[in-house]
């Protein structure tokens, strides 16, 4: 498997032999789990709750290419201290099948905040349909306004020092081009051929290939179409393309989709990283082989015994174990442990949203509504009028400020209600068992791991807490299931 190392040090009694550290950890890991290094990616003196880290937003937008599999940090804290933020970007990682794994852990920090996590990632992507309607979102000022938001801004268009997008009439005329020669006929080669050919570059200086294009073409930003959170705003961005041409290309576009080619089978490994064996403690990694009849078999191996034989950790049949844990965990779906769940999570989100930035400005709030009473007071006194006029003006100004960046910093981290996370928790307990992507996310929200043995299996649960931070009395006995497993062996003629 392909990995790059993220590493990161924040400017505070960390130094460079900090990052040398990290990196020595990561890779002895690698090796350790027959892991490919292919980059690193490396932000140096920049704390982690922050997200303008220019290596690590690289690091995102390259997943797009898929040219590697996992992202490997010396500790999960590395990769971001805030729990929204790593649940967001862990998110669109997992769009393009990409993991983030820790040299020194298995967990980000404890078991409370893996499951807050996999609840608040799976409540954005697994139910985001059936939510969407449901979930109460933060309101927006900038979003409200059309004003951006941050993150990259598409090509074509550039942000005024009032968050406004303005066209950018250096790059404006290349979206126009790019749509033009898609319209006469050119092929999407063709025009990724022209571009790169005259060191054009996209929105994040990179080489344009087909998914550029691809997203380019699609981009009803292009028509003066404002869109956030799935709402569509119309002429809520300055117009580049007409919507003749637009709509042209959709066209176009549309009736050139080949029919879906006969796809390969794909086998879902879905206890992959959750899996390690009872023997050795080592990663189990999926494989698979084929029988002299032709048919496919598929399992999970440790990887210890994979490369060298030294643990006699038998393999297992890839649909006995995950059918088995599927079971296991769906037991865990009572009435009254989806109540405690739920309520435990909105009140760590509750905690999570009384962020650094958001006690600073609560505090500029509260000195300038005394610096404003006192301003009054000595109005009262008749000191300077005019002066003392003035000031108080300057000091509401700075006052609704205030409130308003208070207003987008808690609405930027929206809480589920109990009721929210509830219904999201209940969705489980009826969930299709054949359905891989529900199977999947059952996985990720609630195992933390899995320990197998030959003769049984030790599951870990989110829901279990070795650190007190989550009382769940009734699922005390559940947090660790001991169930038989039988090992499986191969047959003699894979190969």
């Amino acid at each position: 498997m392909n990995v790059v190392i993220y590493a990161r040090y924040s400017s505070d009694r960390q130094t460079e032999q900090s990052i040398e550290g990290q990196l020595k950890e990561c890779y002895e890991y690698a090796q350790r789990n027959c892991y490919t290094v292919v980059g690193e990616y490396i932000d140096r003196a920049i704390s982690g709750t922050t997200d303008h880290r220019p290596e690590f937003l690289r690091m995102i937008a390259d997943g797009d290419k898929k040219l590697f599999q996992a992202v490997l940090v010396y500790q999960l804290d590395r990769f971001a201290r805030n729990r929204y933020d790593s649940a967001t970007y862990k998110a669109k990682l997992k769009k393009n099948g990409i993991r983030v794994l820790s040299a020194r852990e298995n967990i980000s920090d404890d078991a409370s905040g893996v499951l807050m996590e996999a609840v608040l990632e799976g409540m954005a992507e697994y139910y985001s349909v059936e939510l969407s309607q449901k979930i109460r979102r933060g309101m927006d000022i900038n979003a409200e306004k059309c004003l951006s938001t941050g993150g990259n801004v598409a090509l074509g268009f550039h942000v005024d020092s009032e968050k406004r997008f303005q066209i950018d009439p250096n790059t404006a005329p290349v979206v126009r081009r790019i749509f033009e020669m898609y319209a006469s006929g050119q092929s999407m080669a063709d025009i990724i051929r022209y571009l790169n050919a005259n060191h054009i570059k996209t929105s994040y200086g990179n080489e344009f290939n087909k998914n550029s294009i691809n997203r380019i073409l699609r981009n009803k930003r292009y028509i003066g179409v404002y869109t956030y959170h799935g709402t569509e705003v119309p002429d809520g961005l300055p117009r580049i393309i007409s919507d003749d041409l637009f709509y042209e290309v959709q066209d176009m576009m549309d009736k050139k989709k080949k029919a879906p080619a006969r796809a390969k089978a794909f086998e879902g490994y879905i206890l992959s990283t959750k899996l390690f064996c009872g023997h050795c403690k080592a990663a189990m990694t999926g494989i698979s082989g084929t029988s002299k009849t032709r048919t496919k078999y598929h399992y999970y191996q440790c990887v210890t015994n994979r490369r060298d034989k030294s643990c006699h950790k038998k393999t297992v049949s890839k649909a006995y174990i995950e059918d088995l844990v599927v079971t296991e965990t769906r037991k865990l779906l009572t009435k009254e442990n989806i109540d405690r769940i739920a309520k435990e999570v909105v009140r760590l989100c509750e905690q999570e949203k009384d962020t650094e930035n958001l006690k600073r400005l609560k505090k500029l709030l509260k000195e300038n509504e005394r610096a404003t009473e006192n301003l009054f007071k000595a109005l009262e006194n008749g000191q300077i009028v005019d002066v003392i006029a003035e000031r108080i003006s300057q000091k509401k100004r700075e006052h609704n400020e205030l409130e308003q960046q208070i207003l987008v910093e808690t609405s930027s981290h929206p809480t589920p209600t109990v009721n929210e996370v509830r219904f999201f928790l209940n969705q489980f307990r009826k969930g299709d068992v054949n359905d891989l992507k529900y199977r999947q996310a059952l996985v990720d929200t609630f195992v933390n791991k899995i320990y197998l043995y030959d003769d049984k299996m030790t599951v870990l649960y989110n829901t279990q807490d070795s650190h007190s931070d989550v009382t769940i009395d009734d699922l005390s006995s559940s947090r660790v299931a001991l169930v038989e497993a039988g090992g499986v062996e191969p047959p003699s003629e894979n190969v």
